[in-house]
């Protein structure tokens, strides 16, 4: 048999992935498309001094190339990508550092880096990398898993020194990052007690991050609208108008939509929020298409999480697939939640984008891998008989 014939009967055999996570994915992409085309509207008048079709280029492009990882990564096996999840995570976390050292300064923090003139957010690749490593180690020491030197400890380094590189700079993402952690250690039948200790750990590291940074500080004392810090956080001014001007505007966008807002291209809040396509997408969308648009975007949401969780996860063909699809099931959800809580002023203002509809670059793509692994833990899955995932699983849940 040739190659060609080979690699057809492989093609051939190979399962269907999961259909409704592919579509719910693509219509994510649409709406964001067409919101983002609105949304950036004024900064390219105003601020760029061209039309949007630019950024809306821009944009197609980033969503074309996620597609384009996502679908390369579905047709890769898994366990293949996970043998070299340490390499990975040692680079991502060497970026992490170089930022530190020459990163570029955007919205108060170094959270970019420019190479041959392409700007990226190693964050992204880092959390994506350390889901993986973490999967790994989870499966590898199944055996004495509920060890604190043998086990526990040797993932805490990991996740601690990441969460510790992005949480300087970007808390939000190291926050959901741990969340996600502490969501495989609980699959990965990891001890109650040192779970509770790396959140514990995690709040601990919040809370200084917080003290240490007036930018975080003036934030969080503005939600909560008591001052925690002294006075030193009540100093710094992040906007004219005030920390609570973003979740202000935010807000008007909701009662401005409505139950079925005022239509595609007409808000008007998008000439006042500071960035209305990325930060803000959410609130743009429950203007322009009003609570009905606003709950079909998170009923996307809650589609990936139940496909994630109840389909993938539990029909994963061995540990590692059912570890990795809890985890970057997670950090999607959790973004998409996060990101339109934020928008409701139910959460402090974060940066965190809202997957596959805000305005973004790496973390575009980051969300293309991710969703490729889970169409490739799907398609491993399809092809198990019901007994065998039975066999894998007796010792594991």
């Amino acid at each position: 048999m040739s190659f060609i014939d080979t690699l057809k009967q492989k093609v051939t055999d190979r399962a269907p992935a999961d259909k409704y996570v592919v579509w719910v994915v693509l219509a994510l992409a649409a709406m964001g498309t067409v919101a983002v085309y609105s949304a950036i509207t004024y900064l390219a008048e105003v601020r760029a001094g061209t039309g949007p079709e630019q950024f809306l280029v821009r944009h197609l492009i980033r969503v074309g190339i996620a597609f384009g990882v996502m679908g390369v990564v579905s047709f890769i096996d898994y366990r293949t990508l996970a043998r070299y999840s340490r390499i990975g995570l040692i680079g991502a976390l060497l970026l992490l550092l170089s930022v530190k050292i020459m990163g570029l300064f955007s919205a108060g923090s170094d959270r970019w880096l420019e190479i041959a003139g392409f700007g990226f957010q190693p964050s992204d690749l880092a959390r994506v990398a350390l889901v993986f490593y973490v999967a790994v180690l989870l499966v590898q020491k199944q055996d004495y898993v509920k060890s604190f030197s043998r086990a526990f400890l040797p993932i805490l380094v990991w996740v601690f020194g990441t969460i510790l590189l992005i949480g300087i700079d970007d808390l939000s993402t190291s926050a959901v990052l741990l969340l996600a952690v502490m969501l495989m250690c609980f699959v990965g039948r990891v001890s109650a007690i040192q779970i509770g200790g790396l959140g514990i750990l995690g709040a601990a590291l919040a809370v200084v991050l917080i003290a240490t940074s007036p930018h975080r500080a003036a934030r969080l004392e503005a939600y909560l609208g008591v001052n925690l810090f002294d006075d030193t956080s009540t100093e710094y001014v992040m906007d004219p108008q005030g920390e609570q001007y973003q979740s202000r505007q935010a807000r008007i966008a909701f009662a401005v939509g409505g139950f079925t807002g005022v239509g595609p291209g007409k808000s008007i809040q998008r000439d006042f929020l500071p960035a209305p396509y990325n930060d803000f997408i959410f609130a743009i969308i429950a203007e322009e298409y009003g609570m009905v648009g606003a709950l079909l975007l998170l009923l996307g949401f809650c589609v990936l999480l139940f496909r994630g969780y109840l389909r993938i996860a539990r029909d994963a063909p061995d540990p590692l697939g059912l570890v990795l699809a809890v985890g970057f099931t997670t950090l999607i959800v959790a973004y998409g939640f996060v990101h339109a809580a934020v928008s409701c002023g139910l959460l402090p203002v974060t940066g965190l984008p809202m997957p596959f509809v805000s305005y973004g670059g790496t973390s575009m793509v980051a969300n293309g891998i991710m969703v490729g692994v889970l169409l490739n833990i799907s398609r491993q899955s399809a092809k198990r008989t019901p007994d065998e995932m039975r066999l894998e699983y007796k010792d594991f849940v």
